[in-house]
């Protein structure tokens, strides 16, 4: 598996929005994609290092020609440590608050030292109001920082105006709720400076979009554009002090 960092402006789900006056919520969600980089360990042996990864479609890698090499998480574990244990949690579909239900619990219990939260978009297609979207976020973040010793990198909006799938919508509107959004986690990650870490995958988002870097629905990453998202995410955790290969 490799690593590189994606184009802030792709994202969560597992169906493009509707090009509307407002965006529609994302398709049912599909199974859990669980996938180790080694043989599966028991419940009473931890590995010497696990990266756990919480998501919607774009963590599963909705849009890659292989998902399970080519997501961005995949990507990013192939540049960590030799050995190291990765399990993908990611549910097509999911909103933060679902996540909070049915991907949280099973990362704690893995007992990871890295994981890494892309959550949002979803959230943002279904009109969840931000004060909405950050209580559900912190039903992600919390039993994470209190239940595990886990650095935790929590991704932000990127810049979904360019993105094809959005180019009916209110760009103006579009751009206030991102904004809003982005504010709503960076305001939760201030709260445990020392654990959480927010990946920006905001700036400069814009003009990375192109045929290369979005899927053929207009709406997730490629290829190109997974490799970019892992490569941004590889950056922040390199910087907090994670060995990368």
């Amino acid at each position: 598996m490799r690593l590189l960092f994606v184009l802030g402006a792709l994202l969560v789900s597992c169906a493009p929005p509707t090009v509307a006056t407002s965006l529609t919520p994302r398709q049912a969600p599909t199974p859990t994609l669980f996938i180790t980089t080694s043989a599966p360990t028991t419940s009473t042996t931890t590995p010497a290092f696990r990266y756990v990864a919480i998501g919607a479609s774009d963590t599963v890698g909705v849009g890659a020609t292989d998902p399970a090499t080519g997501a961005w998480p995949a990507r990013l574990a192939a540049r960590l440590p030799a050995g190291t244990d990765y399990v993908n949690l990611g549910v097509s579909g999911s909103l933060a608050a679902q996540a909070g239900h049915e991907q949280v619990p099973r990362a704690v219990a893995l007992r990871p030292q890295l994981v890494t939260i892309w959550l949002a978009v979803n959230d943002l297609n279904a009109s969840i109001g931000p004060a909405e979207y950050a209580t559900a976020l912190r039903s992600v973040m919390d039993p994470l920082v209190s239940g595990t010793s886990a650095r935790i990198f929590v991704g932000s909006v990127p810049d979904l105006r360019t993105v094809p799938a959005y180019a009916g919508t209110d760009q103006a509107a579009l751009l206030e709720r991102i904004t809003a959004y982005n504010a709503a986690i960076a305001a939760i990650a201030i709260g445990s400076p020392s654990r959480v870490t927010v990946v920006d995958l905001f700036t400069g988002s814009g003009p990375l979009v192109s045929a290369m870097t979005v899927s053929a629905d207009g709406f997730h990453p490629s290829d190109a554009g997974y490799a970019l998202i892992a490569d941004r995410f590889a950056k922040a955790i390199a910087g907090a002090g994670i060995p990368l290969r």
